[in-house]
């Protein structure tokens, strides 16, 4: 089964126009010429064929969202890769976005407060991927102990892009998904024959 960008959980509105933009340019297309006053045609010679992608100028528009979704597409198409994995390169960030995963690494804590730096391992893009963040009180503690125990945990979020890392910034939520504990203990001993 092919996995769609309609699939994805990360909505294509949340796609920047220049970060798209920057993105046709170092790949090879040739924005060509204005189509109508709300976009621009963007062409690209690849296999004998002439790729076209029709790019809205604002992302305010009504179609900007299928606009995505079909220069998305025609993406997959000349570059040989999913679309999942183009879209993946596209974030910028996702407001209000729930992680789920395991924490990889504690870094040192601050010294003025219980808080410090944490490297979570969750799946954007469905792809697992390394998230830097950081944790104050309770949930450097919970993280501590998701960390120690090897504990999946869920986490809340507004996760941005830089530099190729991603930051889960605003983090609240943050909970232990203690399923299998959980289950040990409300199964009851069966009873010994004596």
């Amino acid at each position: 089964m092919k996995v769609t960008v309609k699939d994805s959980e990360i909505p294509v509105e949340t796609v920047n126009l220049n970060q798209l933009r920057n993105y046709l340019q170092i790949h090879g297309w040739h924005e060509d010429q204005p189509f109508l006053e709300n976009a621009t045609l963007w062409h690209k010679p690849a296999a004998g064929e002439d790729f076209e992608i029709l790019l809205p100028n604002q992302q305010t528009l009504g179609d900007y969202a299928a606009r995505i979704r079909e220069a998305i597409q025609i993406l997959e198409i000349v570059e040989n890769r999913t679309q999942i994995e183009i879209l993946a390169d596209l974030i910028t960030g996702l407001p209000n976005t729930t992680i789920q995963g395991v924490v990889m690494q504690i870094h040192t804590p601050n010294a003025d407060k219980l808080s410090g730096e944490i490297t979570l391992l969750g799946v954007i893009a469905d792809k697992l991927r390394k998230i830097q963040t950081e944790l104050a009180d309770k949930d450097y503690i919970l993280a501590i102990k998701a960390y120690q125990e090897r504990l999946p945990f869920v986490c809340t979020g507004d996760l941005i892009k830089k530099n190729q890392t991603f930051i889960l910034k605003n983090p609240h939520n943050f909970i232990i998904e203690d399923r299998a504990v959980e289950t040990a203990s409300t199964q009851t001993k069966p009873a010994s024959a004596g």
